[in-house]
């Protein structure tokens, strides 16, 4: 029996775009199976993604597993240069190019900590809270953001953070932030589209918005207090000096919209997919923030009109989502598109982007040693992340639409159900795993001749069938 070597696929494709980064064909071999293995196995652990069923550039070879560690750890050859901060340059240039065109670009930045309970050996631990929030582990703090535009989205920063050691300077986690923020609007400078941030509550903080300001871009931050103090204009025209929480007594209604969250309603037993209405209202008030800039004194300070935004959910025990944006919330319109953009930050951080990495990729089974290696092997991950991402450009591209039924989909009588990352992944791993299947076969029957004539039969009717 004779099998014909696989085409060129779109993920290949994909991977090309990192050769700049290699220097001989032996690591380019490793590096396209190992992304190819951490989507199969759907785990960084390195014994995993190195298995043949996952990997057909793996498959031939021997030590599989120690050539990963090898190449994560910067032991292979010193020609290449796949270290974190290059990978992720590299997927941040793809993802801007992944976004140009756009006239608008929502960026979700996110703080997801990579959780370690039961590691101790591992370099640079650090406490972090657990998903319940009930008490600290160990683990590993990081920080991401990704463009989202009408119909592409890109991977535009990943940075893993760990405890300060010898090897490393000690950089505070605002400095860390500003680092992102600053990577990240250089990096989008180059689009000539509106950019608006979409932050959690983490973000809250003066320094945060000033340099997203400075840049002539704008935000929608999540509130974690309501004892900022703002002016609020009466209807004199004076200007009073009250906290977000009194300013909210002269808010007013502007909109109810309909969505669809995954959500656990008053009497339900357990969450699930429905419908939510979602009343939102709003006010003006004036901020005053500082600001860090060579062309200001020190302790200068600007003043910016900001709207303060609460969004009640019907039905769900929750309390309200209160939002500060310098995005115009005027009237219905406005008060929608805040409500969108958070809406997304929120779905992107509890059920789609970020689970990508967190679970479906199984960033957390990192088993490395060394600080480097870990953060190489994560910043890997985020590669086979950014494929998935360039996945759902548009369901009607027909090489979606079969991944979509090699992971199970099926379609629904409501055409805005589309398949998510998670399926489409779940029909790459099988088509992946055709591959390694025909290069496995492949070296057998160049080994020994032929297959086995009872294994021949059946791989003859399989592919009759």
């Amino acid at each position: 029996m004779e099998l014909k070597a696989t085409e060129t696929d779109a993920l290949t494709d994909y991977l090309n775009y990192y050769a700049p980064l290699i220097g001989d064909a032996r690591t380019r071999q490793v590096f396209q199976g190992t992304v190819k293995g951490i989507i199969g196995a759907e785990s960084l652990v390195c014994a995993h993604a190195s298995r043949a069923t996952h990997s057909p550039e793996l498959a031939a070879g021997e030590n599989s597993e120690q050539r990963i560690r090898r190449m994560v750890n910067e032991e292979m050859t010193k020609r290449s240069t796949l270290d974190a901060a290059s990978l992720t340059q590299r997927l941040r240039a793809r993802g801007v190019a992944q976004l140009r065109g756009a006239k608008e670009v929502w960026i979700m930045a996110d703080g997801s900590d990579l959780h370690k309970p039961y590691a101790r050996r591992m370099a640079g631990l650090m406490r972090v809270l657990k998903l319940d929030k009930s008490e600290l582990v160990n683990g590993y703090r990081t920080l991401n953001a990704f463009g989202i535009g009408p119909q592409r989205r890109g991977i535009l920063y990943h940075r893993l953070r760990a405890a300060s050691s010898e090897t490393e300077e000690f950089v505070s986690e605002p400095q860390e932030v500003q680092t992102m923020l600053r990577t990240v609007i250089a990096a989008t400078r180059a689009l000539d589209a509106t950019i608006t941030w979409g932050l959690d509550s983490g973000f809250d903080d003066d320094a945060v918005w000033a340099t997203i300001w400075t840049a002539d871009q704008h935000l929608v931050c999540r509130l974690c207090h309501l004892n900022r103090l703002v002016e609020q204009r009466l209807d004199d025209g004076r200007w009073q000096t009250v906290s977000l929480a009194q300013a909210a007594d002269r808010l007013h209604h502007l909109a109810v919209v309909e969505t669809a969250l995954v959500v656990q309603k008053r009497g339900q037993k357990c969450a699930k997919r429905q419908k939510v209405k979602a009343h939102i209202a709003a006010c003006p008030v004036r901020l005053t923030y500082p600001v860090a800039s060579r062309r200001e004194k020190p302790g200068a300070t600007r003043q910016k009109m900001v709207w303060l935004v609460r969004v009640e959910l019907e039905g769900l025990d929750w309390e309200p989502w209160w939002l500060l944006t310098d995005l115009p919330v005027l009237d219905a319109a406005g008060a929608v598109k805040v409500f969108r953009i958070y809406r997304q930050r929120w779905s992107a951080d509890a059920s789609r982007t970020f689970k990508v990495t967190k679970e479906c990729l199984g960033w957390e089974e990192v088993q490395l040693l060394d600080l480097k290696g870990i953060r190489n092997l994560v910043a890997l991950g985020w590669v086979a992340a950014g494929f998935l991402y360039e996945l759902g450009l548009t369901f009607e591209w027909p090489e979606l639409r079969l991944l979509a039924r090699l992971g199970g989909w099926e379609a629904r009588q409501d055409p805005e159900r589309r398949p998510g990352k998670i399926v489409l992944m779940r029909g790459l791993r099988r088509l992946l795993d055709l591959a390694a299947t025909e290069a496995i076969l492949t070296d057998e029957i160049a080994t020994h001749g032929s297959l086995p004539p009872r294994l021949a039969a059946l791989v003859r009717r399989a592919t009759a069938a």
